[in-house]
């Protein structure tokens, strides 16, 4: 990366965040733009990036002056079409933003979740049973970080059987074109259309079981909290960004216990802290790397301006590695309190579905803990690169059961 200087005190660089190399290990990146200034100029894409918590922090939660349903992509809606109808969740501001956003908060809040507890851990523990029993030595992504989501997740939607192998690809699609146009989007291009049009098919209310959180969302349109053209968009947000980053984070803390043995004895000790490690994992492995913002007006950010209608690139992975913010940021520390990450967002549009992934990685991690005393690396680990995501395509380990 080269940083120059436009302007007396703008800093810019010509880094691509998108590349191959920089999708392997943005770590570096990440240095370089914070250590340049609160805001620096990306000139590959003529956006203004934020990679300090300070400024990611205000920006996510200053919804009137970065502004969300012009895209949370690369793309700007001003003047592009969106590739499918935008999210009411992700992609859309208050007023439109806060009927949907308030039924789905109370479809996946804790208390609702409630009823998913013993199920999940019965299902976990199934499911760390028959992966013991298959031998010492697994891959962990495809075994326990994909199975076990694609085991719950799309039951308690009240999806069918079939097609479910459809939910990672798309989801995979979806957040590679909140980049720009590159390899990685024109790799998914030939199935959008039938990954789209499987998705939409699973958000109508015939689709759905009786019992789930679709049938919610559609009582919620029956009662009138939405209107029943909102109904299927809020079901499709949730099967869009409600696996794979799930996947991700459940990736992202298999991979720092297994290179973190103390910190895995400290688990088995008390299994309590499953949540804790989970919330520390995605604040140190990001799961979801970046998002953008669109400028409604002329935005100070310290001594500089943001001019309006351009793009605002936030690092939230850089952010939640910040010095300014953390001590030992690079560790993996289950003394830590992580409360404070940026990865799930901050604000009116931080993830709604955060406490269903907490309570699937609590499950699994509470299983595994019980039953497996070390657990370390079986070979080198293979990342999958995505425009937006942390991604894993491989993460050999071996265990020794308890």
């Amino acid at each position: 990366m080269t940083a120059t200087v436009s302007s007396p005190l703008l800093p810019t660089s010509d880094v691509d965040p998108f590349g191959s190399d920089v999708l392997e290990d943005p770590v570096p990146m990440h240095a370089a733009l914070r250590d340049a200034g609160p805001v620096v100029h990306l000139t590959r894409y003529d956006v203004y990036a934020l990679a300090r918590h300070e400024q990611v922090h205000a920006a996510l939660v200053d919804w009137q002056e970065f502004q969300s349903a012009a895209g949370v992509g690369m793309s700007n809606f001003r003047t592009e079409k969106p590739w499918r109808p935008p999210s009411l969740l992700l992609e859309a501001d208050p007023p439109r933003h806060d009927a949907p956003r308030r039924v789905l908060q109370k479809v996946l809040s804790p208390r609702s979740l409630r009823r998913l507890r013993d199920s999940w851990f019965a299902d976990a523990e199934a499911l760390v049973d028959d992966v013991l029993a298959e031998g010492a030595e697994f891959d962990g992504v495809r075994r326990l970080a994909e199975a076990f989501p694609l085991r719950v997740f799309p039951d308690a939607v009240g999806l069918g059987q079939d097609g479910r192998e459809n939910l990672l690809p798309y989801g995979d699609h979806a957040f590679n074109a909140f980049g720009p146009s590159n390899d990685l989007v024109a790799k998914g291009a030939p199935r959008v259309a039938e990954l789209s049009a499987w998705v939409a098919a699973q958000c109508a209310r015939d689709a759905l079981a009786p019992v789930g959180f679709g049938a919610d969302i559609w009582a919620a349109s029956d009662r009138g909290d939405i209107t029943p053209e909102q109904a299927p968009l809020i079901v499709r947000s949730l099967l869009t960004a409600g696996v794979d980053t799930t996947v991700h984070g459940i990736s992202a803390v298999l991979y720092a216990f297994a290179t973190n043995p103390g910190q895995w004895q400290q688990l088995r000790e008390n299994p309590g802290l499953a949540r804790v490690a989970f919330d520390e994992a995605v604040r140190w492995e990001s799961p979801v790397q970046t998002f953008f913002r669109t400028a409604t007006t002329d935005v100070h950010v310290g001594d500089h301006v943001v001019p309006e209608g351009h793009k605002i690139l936030m690092f939230l992975a850089s952010a939640n590695r910040d010095p300014r913010r953390w001590a030992d940021p690079d560790a993996f520390d289950l003394s830590r309190d992580p409360s404070g990450h940026v990865g799930f967002g901050m604000g009116i549009h931080q993830c709604v579905g955060q406490h269903v992934a907490r309570l699937e990685a609590e499950a699994l991690m509470t299983a595994l803990a019980r039953r497996v005393r070390t657990l370390e690396p079986a070979g080198p680990t293979t990342r999958h690169h995505n425009n937006t995501l942390r991604a894993w395509k491989a993460i050999p380990l071996r265990v020794e059961p308890a």
